[in-house]
């Protein structure tokens, strides 16, 4: 399983939502048939562009509880302090991928960030 982790500031359109995933997954070099979901936090589960993305890509967006978040934050890469302040997490969007990923899940690297939107990839502990 791939999953992109979604954090984003208010307000922001799909189509930032949409560029910051592409641009994730070129980073890695993949191609966007290769996710299996999107992943955010409980606070940004109003957030209309992304539930958007996740329509258009014909993607699950899968909503990460607090306590889900919090049980992965040690493994993410990058640090906001302002993630840290309102979602209780360093990176919202790496520990997205980490917890829908689920036990073993690796992050492919650090959390892509394109304008309001930062997207990272985190594949299962299972996969190749």
């Amino acid at each position: 399983m791939m999953v992109a982790g979604i954090g984003s500031r208010k307000g922001v359109s799909v189509e930032d939502v949409l560029a910051a995933i592409e641009t994730a997954l070129e980073a890695h070099g993949l191609a966007i048939t290769a996710l299996s979901a999107l992943a955010t936090a409980a606070l940004k589960k109003d957030e209309e562009a992304i539930s958007a993305a996740g329509r258009r890509l014909n993607l699950p967006v899968i909503i990460v509880d607090d306590a889900a978040l919090q049980a992965v934050s040690s493994e993410a890469l990058s640090k906001s302090d302002l993630s840290q302040d309102l979602a209780g997490t360093p990176s919202v969007s790496e520990a997205s991928a980490l917890a829908v990923a689920g036990p073993g899940a690796k992050l492919l690297g650090p959390r892509t960030v394109l304008g309001p939107v930062t997207c990272a990839i985190a594949i299962s502990g299972d996969a190749p």
